[in-house]
């Protein structure tokens, strides 16, 4: 025999013992692994995960899962885990833990009612103002009590202007990778560090426009705004019809004004539409819903006094405030719900209490940095948002497993825990996103995880109890998919279901 050949069999033998002494862990693999004749337990989850994974639903996608073990922090399962992947509204993950660590799961954002004038009687002689900073869970009955606690110093007339301070962050609306067809709609909203919810939902800098049939056929419907506001201008070209058609309208904002344009009909005796539409300059939305309050209580702007925005003075008289919900408490809406102007304002906030600076640079800035901490390999992430909008934020399944692992020793941890959607509860703000997704079987009440969703993109991660008590983590990232989301969906469903199942 050859030498040639020699080492040849020689390097073949090598690498079949090398083989047999690496742990059965994929690695990058695109396709299942044959399982060999002595069958262990991390075999049978590997080649159950791999018969997944074939599905042609992700044929020509680019998928990531990654499986960690929660205690240990081992990776008992990897494919393509290392791959850059844009993680959608996964990256409120990354947002969460960044704002729980920066700011505490204590933090409360704070509004400001200040004069830089003084009361003689019952006028205020110079200005109000509305300073905000940051609350995106400001509501009109907020304001309502603003404007009773003003009365309540006999104040009932205003001799000076009522002005919106939004200065505690940045004049940037919209965070730099912001889809133009998303800008209209709740899911897009601009931010403001003076800025209104319509509900309990929270979706700062939007307004609820409800449509209902008009009296008779041919009417013009009938349009509801909560809250009322002079700040949006309706145009409506919706008609109502017979009752045996079907509802077919349309409410949109133009772009770079705040005409909301409702088009299509309603039938006569049908249910109504309803839609959260995004404000253009939200700023002025919230001056503009505070001066009704005002008047409301029966406080009322003299002379030529004028509602606008505008800086408070350093030197203004505190005449009111009010505090926002806790961190933690804030959390829910905001991971439970999804709610991408938490995101994109608590990347805000950490920009302004770290470097006195509400912009998404810096508040980007100290996100990277907190979550470097944490074990997350920054040379192999892209940070571009708060809330997973981008379609250019990256990161690897096997990155965001490793944060979630790194995080559990947290004090915060519980509130962030809690915060996670779990699978199958019908309850709103507990089950979220996933309130109907797995709502029986093992994974029902058992996985806490965060969804995202995008064109082409979604995404799955959090925890798991397997069928003998080991708590898992898990990270599910597909990208580039022409299948039905539903589809990939299901295939999400499926892995963390045999996580649930599974018995080491």
């Amino acid at each position: 025999m050859t030498t040639n050949k020699l080492w040849k069999r020689g390097l073949l033998a090598f690498l079949f013992v090398l083989l047999l002494s690496v742990p059965l862990v994929l690695h990058n693999k695109s396709q299942p692994v044959n399982a060999s004749d002595e069958t262990t337990q991390d075999e049978s989850l590997a080649d159950k995960l791999n018969q997944i994974l074939s599905n042609s639903a992700l044929d020509g996608t680019t998928t990531g899962v990654s499986i960690r073990n929660a205690d240990s922090g081992e990776l008992l399962y990897s494919y393509y885990g290392d791959h850059r992947l844009h993680p959608a509204s996964n990256m409120k993950i990354l947002t969460s833990i960044a704002a729980l660590e920066t700011l505490g799961k204590d933090y409360q954002f704070t509004t400001e009612v200040l004069t830089d004038g003084t009361i003689k009687g019952e006028v205020l002689q110079g200005n109000l103002y509305l300073k905000g900073k940051g609350d995106p869970t400001l509501l009109k009955t907020d304001l309502d009590q603003f404007a009773a606690d003003l009365k309540a110093k006999g104040i009932s007339k205003i001799k000076g202007n009522l002005i919106g301070d939004d200065t505690w962050y940045d004049d940037v609306r919209l965070s730099q990778d912001l889809n133009w067809s998303d800008e209209p709609f709740y899911t897009g909203a601009q931010v403001s560090a003076l800025t209104l919810s319509p509900n309990e939902d929270y979706d700062a800098g939007t307004i609820i426009v409800e449509v209902y049939p008009g009296k008779e056929v041919g009417d013009k419907p009938i349009v509801k705004l909560t809250p009322h506001t002079d700040y949006v201008h309706i145009v409506n070209n919706a008609s109502t019809d017979s009752t045996d058609h079907s509802r077919s309208i349309s409410i949109e904002r133009e772009h770079g004004s705040n005409n909301i344009v409702i088009d299509g009909v309603i039938p006569l005796e049908g249910s109504n539409a309803r839609s959260w539409v995004s404000i253009w300059e939200p700023t002025g939305y919230a001056v503009d819903v505070f001066k009704k309050s005002l008047e409301e209580k029966g406080i009322t702007l003299i002379g030529n006094s004028k509602a606008t925005v505008g800086t408070t003075p350093t030197d203004a008289t505190l005449l009111t405030s009010k505090k926002s919900m806790r961190l933690e408490e804030l959390l829910i809406p905001f991971m439970k719900l999804s709610n991408n102007g938490h995101g994109e304002t608590l990347a805000k906030e950490m920009g302004k209490v770290r470097h006195d600076d509400g912009s998404w640079a810096k508040g980007l800035d100290v996100m990277e940095e907190v979550i470097t901490q944490f074990g997350v390999n920054n040379e192999t992430i892209l940070l571009r948002d708060g809330s997973g909008m981008s379609h250019k934020n990256m990161i690897p399944a096997n990155e965001l497993s490793q944060l979630l692992f790194e995080v559990q020793d947290e004090e915060w941890y519980p509130a962030f825990e809690n915060s996670l959607p779990v699978a199958g509860n019908a309850e709103r703000l507990v089950g979220g996103t996933l309130r109907y997704r797995m709502s029986d079987g093992p994974a029902a009440n058992n996985v806490m995880a965060k969804t995202g969703s995008l064109t082409g993109v979604s995404s799955l991660s959090g925890y798991v109890t397997s069928k003998d008590g080991q708590k898992l983590i898990f990270s599910v990232v597909v990208n580039n998919f022409l299948s039905s989301s539903t589809a990939i969906r299901n295939i999400e469903d499926a892995i963390a279901i045999e996580l649930a199942n599974y018995e080491f």
